[in-house]
């Protein structure tokens, strides 16, 4: 919209934030940031004010313990910030009467997001976030260091000019140790691998979906080649039903360990990874919606299905050779005599 006296105002989805780079801005109001990807206002938004010395606004609702919130912790503490937050319960502006109705139908979760600007309610239909949570409180998320005596592996989920990413993790013992995130898009694959080499993770093996092995057109190559042309090691997860994937995290996350600092994006992807909900039969699909958060918990899946192929199979227990020695009548007599003075004597 432009006006009369020069001043212009757009309108941009933050879903492809990236085409907001090389812009700049007086002033820029976020809606509903907690969908946001974690990287957009830190990495784009923001540096696009620098020029015009810009202003911006958050409004939104609560999703979890995301960017948003470390934002909202933010301008609490700070001064060059202004904080306002508005509980229904406290402003005054919906009648006891409404508020009563709302928590008929809404969960207490529900309610407390939307209504008291709660962060710490679940995320309405999200896959890991109990999981999550109990890592968090488990203290789980923390400062890792790699093992340099044990191998390293890589998980992939590769997009053709979308998003791709990758876990870096190693597996001690029965915990999965999670090192790392690495996120892009709109690269080649020989960055990535320069990423990680950059980070000195080379691995024992770099887990793929299975149709990496699919040729491309335009250099004849799969992925899974040109991979291993620069130098690192693919494998391919089998084909599986994507429920058994998110099946397969789930029953991973209670013995994960994740490195708070550098798989924080990464861990955001798996927060806020949640089924699609239908606005017009007002019930969750059996299906994830497929926004930022789909490519790292794919990534993740992969990881999944890769550690359930390398976890070893129970040994079976190896039974002995059994002699047998021959009873007599008498040897039987004497037995019956023993087991009735146990009898007898309890």
């Amino acid at each position: 919209m432009d006006f009369p006296n020069g001043g212009r105002v757009r309108l941009y989805g933050a879903d492809n934030y990236d085409r907001m780079r090389g812009i700049y801005l007086d002033g820029v109001v976020l809606d509903e940031p907690a969908d946001f990807h974690p990287a957009a206002w830190p990495e784009v938004i923001r540096p696009r004010l620098s020029d015009r010395g810009g202003w911006g606004a958050f409004i939104g609702t609560p999703k979890g313990r995301n960017e948003f919130f470390r934002i909202r912790e933010e301008a609490r503490t700070c001064d060059d910030w202004f904080y306002l937050e508005l509980r229904a319960d406290e402003t005054g502006i919906l009648s006891e009467a409404e508020l009563a109705d709302a928590q008929k139908s809404l969960t207490p979760e529900q309610y407390a997001q939307e209504y008291l600007c709660s962060f710490d309610a679940a995320i309405l239909g999200a896959y890991y976030g109990r999981e999550l949570a109990d890592a968090e409180r488990d203290g789980r998320i923390c400062d890792l260091s790699p093992i340099p005596s044990l191998p390293t592996f890589t998980a992939w989920d590769l997009g053709i000019g979308d998003s791709t990413a990758i876990w870096v993790f190693q597996i001690i013992g029965n915990e999965i140790h999670v090192l790392d995130y690495i996120e892009n898009s709109a690269v080649p694959l020989h960055w990535y691998v320069k990423e990680l080499n950059a980070r000195g993770w080379g691995a024992k093996a770099d887990f793929l979906p299975h149709d990496a092995k699919i040729r491309e057109l335009g250099t004849g190559l799969s992925r899974v080649e040109t991979l291993g042309k620069l130098g690192r090691h693919p494998e391919l997860v089998a084909q599986h039903k994507l429920e058994d994937g998110i099946n397969a995290v789930r029953l991973m996350l209670p013995r994960m360990w994740f490195d708070a600092k550098r798989c924080s994006v990464g861990l955001e992807c798996l927060r806020q990874y949640r089924s699609e909900f239908d606005e017009k039969a007002k019930v969750f699909r059996n299906r994830p919606k497929h926004d930022w958060t789909s490519h790292g918990a794919d990534a993740a899946r992969y990881m999944a299905m890769a550690y359930r192929e390398m976890k070893p199979a129970p040994k079976k227990p190896q039974l002995g050779k059994v002699e047998f020695t021959p009873l007599t009548v008498n040897d039987l007599e004497r037995l019956h005599r023993l087991n009735a003075n146990d009898r007898k004597w309890g």
